[in-house]
């Protein structure tokens, strides 16, 4: 038996938990910020239109998994269906733009948990976050999901409790949900590509390919449940944030949920809504965490990366290594980024990765009509994110792209 190959250990509860726990964590509760910033109460138009691609890509990638239910994602499936360059560079943007990921949600754990904390404390702080973490994922998938199935439990609910507040006992206006005069295209296609950031985890699934069971049944069933469920959150938490603060404050906040709820009569609830982000964050990490380390296994299995990653733990089952060396980027990067630079640059480089995703759907022939709109909203939400993501990410994916011409013999 290989020693470089997982064991299927997932069902279809496990993976929609898997993406659940990457979606909630990552959007909800950091994503609205910016997006607020750039489009104003036209943030709902963005997160419609987020949404529209994200659907997109989840059915390409759910089409590719079932033809290629491995490890490594859209770097398989570019490598199999464009060639070695694409399948190449789906990897090393899904790599970089999720460790950058990874080091944001670090960083929200300590926005909601500990606002304020100044260096080096906050980033001694995070760094025990990651460490912590990494070492869950060591011990096993099984036992990975398991937590991250208490951890997305406790955020809808502390979600929920966040609603309630600010309908029951908040002071809601529905004029604020209009879009402001002013409030142009650009800046709504600006803040749709910051706010994909907030639905990128549900391809976490296809990157577990190697470990579910049934991949053909469970890959789609996951994605379509996991991607459903968080749309309908995000809608909801979107118009309460905006209705109870308007725009200019949700923009302004670094943990607009938790300002929301002080903002009530009831502000007793502000910390259950702080540990509920805090813990949403940690369970969008480990998910995160367990696919930036599967595509390390697949790249190092096929030499792009130091093929000392894609050692299995011969008892614990899982890419130890990668897991190691990923933990211990993602720990030097969130002690060192600011938080919504990091969404930035990780929604360019992940935008790339499900373009790549869309085109090698298309060449699967039937139904083409959903990878051309997802390739090209891909394209168009790329380009239209902060001028500084744009540049930062094309660098990175750049030096990627000089890396494999420097390997090729």
């Amino acid at each position: 038996m290989s020693t470089d190959r997982l064991a299927r250990r997932l069902g279809t509860g496990d993976a929609v938990v898997v993406g659940l726990s990457a979606m909630i964590g990552a959007g909800v509760f950091t994503a609205f910020a910016p997006a607020a910033a750039a489009a104003g109460s036209g943030l709902l138009l963005g997160l419609a239109i987020a949404a529209v691609v994200a659907y997109c890509n989840a059915t390409s990638s759910a089409r590719l998994a079932i033809r290629y239910p491995e490890s490594g994602g859209t770097y398989v499936y570019g490598r199999e269906r464009l060639g070695p360059f694409w399948g190449y560079l789906a990897g090393w943007g899904f790599v970089v733009g999720k460790t950058a990921s990874c080091a944001a949600m670090a960083l929200t754990v300590l926005a909601y948990a500990a606002p304020g904390l100044g260096q080096p404390w906050r980033g001694l702080l995070a760094v025990a976050v990651v460490a912590a973490l990494t070492a869950l994922n060591y011990r096993g998938v099984r036992r990975s999901t398991r937590a991250a199935t208490v951890l997305v439990t406790l955020s809808l609910l502390a979600l929920g409790v966040a609603v309630v507040a600010v309908l029951v006992a908040g002071g809601p206006s529905a004029h604020r949900l209009l879009p402001l005069a002013g409030t142009g295209a650009t800046g709504i296609l600006e803040a749709a590509g910051l706010l994909f950031f907030a639905f990128a985890g549900y391809a976490r699934v296809a990157t577990l390919g190697e470990e579910v069971r049934d991949p053909a049944r469970t890959i789609p069933r996951a994605i379509a449940w996991a991607l459903g469920i968080v749309l309908v959150v995000y809608a909801v938490v979107a118009a309460v944030l905006l209705a109870q603060l308007g725009s200019s404050t949700v923009a302004s906040a670094g943990d607009p949920l938790a300002v929301a709820v002080a903002a009530t009569d009831w502000p007793g609830l502000t910390p259950v809504v702080r540990t509920g982000a805090a813990l949403a964050a940690l369970g969008a990490l480990l998910a995160l965490v367990l696919g930036v380390s599967r595509t390390v296994l697949a790249m190092a299995r096929d030499g792009h990366l130091p093929r000392g990653l894609a050692a299995v733990h011969p008892r614990f089952g899982v890419p130890h290594r990668a897991e190691l060396a990923v933990g211990a980027v993602v720990a030097l990067l969130a002690a060192v980024v600011d938080l919504r630079g990091a969404i930035g640059f990780s929604s360019f480089a992940v935008l790339t990765y499900y373009a790549i995703a869309n085109a090698s759907a298309w060449t699967l022939g039937a139904r083409r009509v959903v990878p051309a709109v997802g390739f090209t909203g891909c394209v168009l939400l790329a380009a239209s994110l902060p001028v500084s993501a744009v540049l930062a990410g094309a660098a990175v994916l750049a030096v990627g792209v000089v890396g494999y011409a420097l390997r090729r013999p």
